[in-house]
């Protein structure tokens, strides 16, 4: 910044008007606060950062790499963390390369796993991968991004190229990675394909020829191997950008679906809107920062009334709603979003039933009406939350999983889930 203060007093010395000067001064400051927002909010750790930072003074246009294995049926909260990253430098002018991994997702990323991942069927993928744009679509700009998926590379390769990749690099550096050593001490097994994707994942960068990749922390491994593909094809090596993990409903674990504790994109708004109220105090300040954009005063705030509850500015229950409408306005609209509040707060707070419920047709007891309406995956699971008390017909505790129920009754099923039988 200094630089650019003492080029602008020349030029007033020079005699250009002050009116340019202060103008050029204040796109400046602009630009070395995107600069600074994507570096810095949302962000665990940058390779090379003094390199990246002078890329992005530079005026280049960049190549930002975001790759996504549609191993699940849909996106939830914790995909955006990393995608919003790349919104932030799509919106600053750099091309958003999205690639969807459905060759990559047969074989799975051993990426914090202590075990084989099942594999996938090319069936199975295509199915996952229904979703993914649309769903990506809600945070960046899918029409100005470049969609690729690595298919159409790998689809035309064959054992010749499989050997060229796998010669520039050694079984011992690929076996270095935490993941695969925590194996080897518990006597786990390694598949192959395993041993291949950080490789398959490196070479995506060539083929697109990334100058940025972005991942979670847990992607380290991968993302680092994708420099060193880079490198030894001859290519400049891309910069990194890795984002914490977001801890999911349970406030301990990675938010995932196969978890359950997952607030995901195409949620109903009124479930979102409950599952961001249900997450522990302490997740609030980390939800606000990688998954809003509230200026971080505000979240500054937040950080000191939980630091001095006594002195609070308002209690956590305001922030979490403030938090719960945040979000549910950026994916479903504010309209929805009061509307959401509203009821929520009719419900939770003066005790009274949802003005609206979807209908779901009594089949004649618990476990059949919630089986047949699909609202539980399987009978063992409506048993399951009726054995922990989950389950509530007209306001009374489910303790049977042969209760009966009749047309008008209302279910409540966790917290935030009411239905009315038909």
């Amino acid at each position: 910044m200094l630089y650019y203060l003492t080029k602008f007093v020349k030029h007033g010395r020079e005699g250009r008007g002050w009116g340019i000067i202060l103008s050029k001064m204040a796109k400046v400051i602009t630009e070395e606060n995107k600069i600074k927002q994507m570096l810095e909010r949302g962000v665990e750790e940058v390779i090379d950062k003094e390199h990246l930072e002078a890329r992005l003074r530079s005026g280049d246009v960049l190549r930002v790499k975001l790759g996504i294995d549609p191993t699940a049926p849909d996106l939830h909260l914790g995909h955006t963390v990393v995608l919003r990253k790349l919104k932030q430098f799509q919106e600053a002018g750099h091309k958003a390369i999205l690639i969807i991994g459905d060759h990559t997702a047969m074989i799975g990323d051993p990426s914090g796993r202590n075990e084989l991942r099942p594999q996938l069927t090319k069936e199975q993928v295509k199915r996952n991968m229904k979703n993914y744009l649309e769903e990506a679509g809600k945070v960046i700009d899918i029409k100005k991004a470049e969609v690729r998926r690595n298919s159409e590379w790998y689809d035309k390769k064959d054992i010749a190229f499989l050997l060229e990749l796998t010669s520039k690099f050694t079984v011992a550096r690929v076996l270095e990675r935490d993941d695969f050593q925590k194996r080897i001490k518990e006597d786990r097994d390694i598949a192959m394909p395993e041993i291949l994707y950080p490789l398959l994942q490196g070479y995506d960068s060539v083929e697109v020829k990334a100058d940025v990749e972005l991942g979670g922390t847990d992607q380290k491994f991968n993302l680092l191997m994708g420099r060193k593909v880079q490198k030894r094809y001859g290519l400049r090596e891309q910069d990194v950008i890795m984002t914490p993990l977001l801890e999911g409903l349970d406030g301990v674990r990675k938010m995932s679906k196969s978890l359950g504790n997952y607030i995901g994109l195409s949620e109903e708004p009124a479930n979102m809107f409950g599952k961001v109220m249900s997450i522990p105090d302490d997740l609030m300040i980390k939800y606000f920062l990688l998954l809003t954009d509230v200026p971080k005063e505000r979240v500054e705030r937040l950080r000191q009334d939980r630091l001095r509850p006594s002195l609070a500015t308002k209690p956590p229950k305001e922030w979490k709603e403030a938090l719960a409408v945040e979000l549910v306005k950026m994916y479903h609209g504010e309209k929805t979003a009061e509307k959401v509040r509203e009821n929520f707060e009719r419900v939770f707070s003066q005790g009274k039933l949802p003005e609206k419920m979807p209908e779901i047709k009594s089949a004649g007891t618990i476990l059949q009406t919630t089986v047949i309406a699909g609202i539980v995956n399987s009978a063992s699971e409506a048993k399951r939350l009726i054995e922990q008390s989950a389950m509530e017909i007209n306001g009374q505790t489910v303790n049977r999983w042969d209760q009966k129920d009749k047309p008008g009754d209302t279910l409540k099923i966790g917290s935030h889930k009411f239905f009315k039988l038909k």
